[in-house]
């Protein structure tokens, strides 16, 4: 096995290889870690190299693409995991505060960086000026700073790159004449050195807007008016993504009728991000095969059958 880490979080993976060089044969676990320089590129190497049979990717779409073809010459097995735009569906007749509490920490938690953060939030129009004040609410009791610190509860973007691109989905938004309620630039009073990107609510956006429709995968909830059910499920799923997303209302059976139209790999009704051991992977553009539990170890795989006969 040959792990690649992203050159920006290597340290986590390196720390695996160093506990487990105790526990493996020398050769069993092996990592790659740094930056690729000059015309090399040690990911392309790997996924062309007849020896490797499978490769699993967390990624972009674009790289998941891309590995999907390099693969294709040699038969190579995939599971490609690319990241997506999942929509949370709050119906009228949610607990506002509630919704808000769940919808908010799946949203910003890890500061927006994760896969399956509710990153499109589809709220009825009867309560929506509720919510959104709830959720304006929240985010001003945000503790930004370094980890290791009592009572942070929330850092950075991990590099500038991401934070650059966070701020022009945030700056495109706000010429397009959306409302930026809360936050929209750098978290007052914070090290110059770090990308503490401020916790930002954005009301009065709809599809077409870069905030809607692309991964923004930092500190921002995007949210969007529906009018009914068959408004919200058909607008959350007009998208190429389809990783994750949620239904948050009192009434669990008519949350669940709802959520089970939703084109995505995990649905989860009055609760998002919540990975529990289960099958989870992407629909469409999303991703390619499942990860966790049962599903992971099949996908490292290989059956084979035997037939035996007497002679």
């Amino acid at each position: 096995m040959i792990v690649k880490p992203s050159p920006y979080t290597p340290l986590a993976t390196l720390r695996l290889a160093a506990v487990l060089k105790d526990v493996f044969p020398p050769g069993v676990f092996n990592v790659i870690a740094g930056a690729d320089t000059g015309d090399f590129n040690s990911g392309a190497a790997l996924t062309a190299h007849p020896k490797v049979r499978k490769v699993s990717f967390t990624g972009s779409i674009a790289t998941g693409m891309r590995i999907n073809e390099a693969v294709a010459g040699d038969m190579k097995r995939v599971t490609l995991e690319c990241g997506g735009n999942d929509a949370a569906i709050v119906r009228a007749d949610a607990d506002v505060a509630k919704a808000a509490a769940g919808v908010f920490g799946s949203a910003f938690a890890n500061t927006g960086q994760l896969c399956c953060a509710a990153k499109r939030v589809f709220v009825h129009e009867s309560i929506a000026d509720q919510f959104t004040a709830e959720c304006v609410k929240l985010a001003s009791e945000v503790k930004f700073g370094d980890g290791f610190e009592k009572g942070v509860t929330h850092g950075p973007i991990n590099n500038k790159m991401q934070y650059d691109k966070v701020s022009e989905l945030v700056e495109d938004a706000r010429k397009a004449g959306a409302n930026i309620l809360c936050g929209g630039g750098r978290v007052q009073g914070t090290p110059e050195a770090g990308n503490f990107y401020a916790p930002t609510i954005i009301s009065g956006v709809k599809e077409g807007f870069r905030i809607v429709d692309e991964e923004q995968f930092g500190p921002v909830m995007p949210i969007i008016t529906y009018a009914d059910d068959n408004d919200a499920v058909a607008r959350a799923n007009a998208t190429m993504f389809g990783l994750g997303g949620s239904v948050w209302g009192a009434d669990v059976n008519a949350a669940n009728k709802l959520a089970m139209r939703i084109q995505s790999g995990t649905v989860w009704v009055n609760q998002h991000s919540d990975l529990t051991g289960a099958p989870f992977g992407g629909f469409k553009w999303s991703g390619v095969g499942r990860e966790l539990g049962k599903a992971d170890i099949t996908a490292f795989s290989e059956a084979q059958t035997l037939s035996i006969a007497k002679l």
